[in-house]
């Protein structure tokens, strides 16, 4: 029995439908709301915010389309994640302390909102489309923030503001961490329908060099690497993967060559004595380890890593003092123990597993799904690539854009179930 038909059985009264001129309405606001989420994933945490709880309260009176049932995939593992976390947090040495800190698990059911939020695959479709424009635009206002940088000590009010901190993309988040975490899965969603752009859409390849140029100008090593390895499998999942990688390879080093600084910044990957922000990560994976020793099965419990690295800092630490430990397994190990880490890793797992039946199941066909659920599995590897670097499961806005995606290919599995229920004679 999997867990739709587990918790499809629970009483509840989500997704009762409304009736008549209501429920068209109500569709109707829905379909913004949908429209502004794109809009706060890209831009706004507070923005994104309000509209999941708005999201989710509708989800109340709009039952989901083509199925007369709530889904609730990767519920299990989630759960199960989610419970383990409160008994760590019980089980450290500050539980009310760490309690509070698991206040972010209520993010994880973002999924959940965006899967009853798209009735259908025309819908997943716009979601991830608009998504994509909002995010290039705000890639289009990065690249300004840097190329225009020298002149920000001149900027006042809300310039400055814009300018602040402008050596390194960073868009309207207030660090390039999150652009770059928040660039580098969408890009990826994207990048497996480049092979088959139209006339019609041939907007979508320069849009999405704009993004990559943002991308680059974060300097964010972790989530070039990531960048990489979600393009790379988008790429050899294609049938045009030659030419794909061939234009990857071309752009990175277009990219090299217009950018010194990236280039630059790209030559230090891989050098763990000379590059000082790479010893400090060694340093804190070391620091990471002694605390797991320590507390191997329900680790420190959450939120508590900032309170205790300064006791287990190693003495060639360039800080002695971080709220993570820019890695996201080893920061789930350490807070979690074993059994958070294997749960953690359990949700994804389960994730790859559905949506690679979802894929196998689109008819060689609908191409366009195709590349979106490829697109979608890509990302999510692009995302846990990045998380070796850096902690980006708990980057809200990123872990925002991340949840939100993964809802896509539970989406277009719904509307072939739907497909293929006979209509009614």
């Amino acid at each position: 029995m999997t867990s739709d038909s587990v918790l499809s059985a629970l009483p509840g009264s989500v997704g009762v439908p409304a009736t008549g001129g209501a429920s068209t309405r109500l569709m109707t606001v829905r379909r913004w709301l949908v429209a502004a989420l794109t809009i706060g994933l890209a831009a706004s945490i507070s923005l994104s915010e309000v509209v999941l709880v708005a999201l989710a309260v509708t989800a109340i009176f709009v039952a989901p389309a083509g199925s007369r049932r709530v889904r609730w995939p990767l519920a299990l593992p989630i759960v199960a994640f989610a419970v383990w976390t409160i008994v760590s947090a019980l089980a450290s040495a500050q539980p009310v302390d760490s309690l509070r800190a698991t206040k972010p698990l209520m993010w994880l059911g973002v999924m959940y909102v965006v899967l009853h939020a798209l009735p259908d695959r025309a819908a997943a479709h716009r979601f991830v489309t608009l998504l994509f424009v909002a995010v290039s635009v705000v890639a289009g206002f990065a690249i300004v923030q840097v190329m225009m940088c020298p002149a920000a000590h001149e900027a006042t009010g809300l310039l400055r503001w814009f300018f602040h901190g402008c050596s390194r993309a960073r868009g309207f988040f207030s660090i390039y961490m999150t652009l770059a975490g928040v660039l580098t899965p969408v890009l990826i969603t994207r990048m497996p329908a480049l092979a088959t752009v139209s006339r019609r859409s041939w907007w979508v390849v320069p849009a999405w060099l704009v993004g990559v140029l943002a991308l680059g100008l974060t300097y964010v090593r972790g989530a070039w690497l990531g960048f990489a390895t979600g393009a790379g499998i988008g790429a050899l999942a294609t049938r045009r993967r030659i030419a794909m990688l061939a234009a990857i390879v071309l752009i990175a080093a277009g990219a090299s060559l217009m950018l010194p600084g990236v280039a630059k910044r790209a030559s230090t990957l891989g050098q763990f004595t000379a590059d000082d922000t790479t010893r400090d990560r060694l340093a804190m994976m070391h620091g990471g380890w002694r605390m797991l020793r320590e507390h191997p099965l329900t680790g420190v419990g959450i939120g508590q890593v900032k309170r205790l690295y300064p006791d287990y800092a190693p003495p060639e630490a360039l800080r002695h003092s971080t709220s993570h430990l820019h890695n996201t397994p080893l920061q789930i190990l350490v807070e979690r123990g074993a059994v958070g880490l294997a749960l953690w890793l359990a949700v994804y797992a389960a994730f790859f597993v559905r949506a690679g039946r979802t894929l196998r199941r689109i008819p060689a066909a609908e191409s366009r799904d195709r590349a979106l659920v490829l697109g979608v599995i890509a990302a999510v590897a692009a995302f846990l690539v990045a998380g070796l670097f850096e902690y980006n499961f708990g980057d809200t806005e990123v872990l925002f854009v991340v949840n939100a995606l993964m809802s896509v290919p539970f989406v277009i599995d719904r509307s072939l179930d739907a497909a293929a229920i006979p209509s009614p004679s």
